[in-house]
């Protein structure tokens, strides 16, 4: 149970940084996030960034902390690497080490053209009944890896930032996210950062393959209850995610930009 949150920890911290337009100046930066389950910290997620304005790399490193830790352990650490393009990264190679309970996950994935070009899970992924199996016609089009996808640019900061859909292929699962405007916002934490303007998406989760149907997944592409804040990347034109939320019977999951330097 633990290596799927650690991977919905990745796909989260999938929120962090952007990329710069060709040509642009060399970047970097760090963003720091808190992730909390019914109001508890569970889990903590940096992720570091280098553009030199037309490739990037990011690093991600989340693990559980907290009163979690005293329950359970857990880490994951992901590589995106690719171009940096006038819309944003589009990855070349992804590439995943998790740990839980003394088990270990290695993913690697390589993309070409927005294909998926090989993938390789170590240990493989039981194929049982109840999951569906990934079709080849499934990873082709625009696909992007769970960290480069949520990199937004746009021109604007209102509610067309909101207008769009991500394509995303885990190594594990295919998945679609749709994002639809919701209400303007601001950040007032004093906790974060970040204190400024804010433009809140509405979130639908699609799954596509390679997951398995099971009441969970029913029920997260059910829910109207996922919202993605986005806020400016400093004075790059570029937008990242300032707060993630999903409401479960559990407790609301969300995760909170703490931390942006550069």
């Amino acid at each position: 149970m633990l290596r799927p949150f650690l991977r919905a920890l990745a796909s989260c911290a999938l929120f962090v940084l952007a990329a710069l337009p060709s040509g642009a100046a060399p970047l970097e930066a760090l963003a720091g996030y808190s992730v909390f389950m019914g109001g508890t910290q569970v889990a903590k997620i940096t992720v570091t960034l280098a553009d030199d304005g037309r490739n990037y790399q990011m690093n991600l490193d989340a693990h559980v902390s907290g009163l979690a830790s005293l329950v359970a352990s857990g880490t994951a650490t992901a590589t995106s690497k690719g171009r940096a393009t006038a819309n944003g990264y589009r990855a070349d190679s992804f590439e995943m080490d998790s740990r839980a309970s003394g088990a270990s996950e290695h993913i690697e994935i390589t993309y070409r053209y927005g294909n998926v070009d090989s993938f390789v899970v170590t240990p493989p992924v039981l194929d049982t009944v109840d999951r569906v199996p990934i079709e080849r016609r499934q990873l082709v089009g625009t696909i992007n890896d769970m960290i480069a996808s949520f990199v937004l640019k746009s021109k604007n900061f209102d509610k067309s930032l909101c207008a769009r859909r991500f394509e995303i292929f885990t190594g594990v699962e295919r998945y679609n996210l749709g994002l639809a405007y919701v209400r303007d916002d601001e950040a007032k934490s004093k906790r974060s950062d970040y204190i400024g303007p804010l433009i809140a998406c509405s979130v639908q989760y699609q799954p596509i393959s390679g997951h398995y149907e099971v009441p969970a997944t029913a029920e997260l592409a059910t829910n109207q209850q996922i919202l993605l804040w986005y806020a400016p990347l400093f004075d790059t034109g570029l937008y990242i995610p300032y707060r993630a939320l999903i409401a479960t019977e559990s407790g609301d999951l969300s995760i909170v930009l703490t931390r942006m330097t550069r």
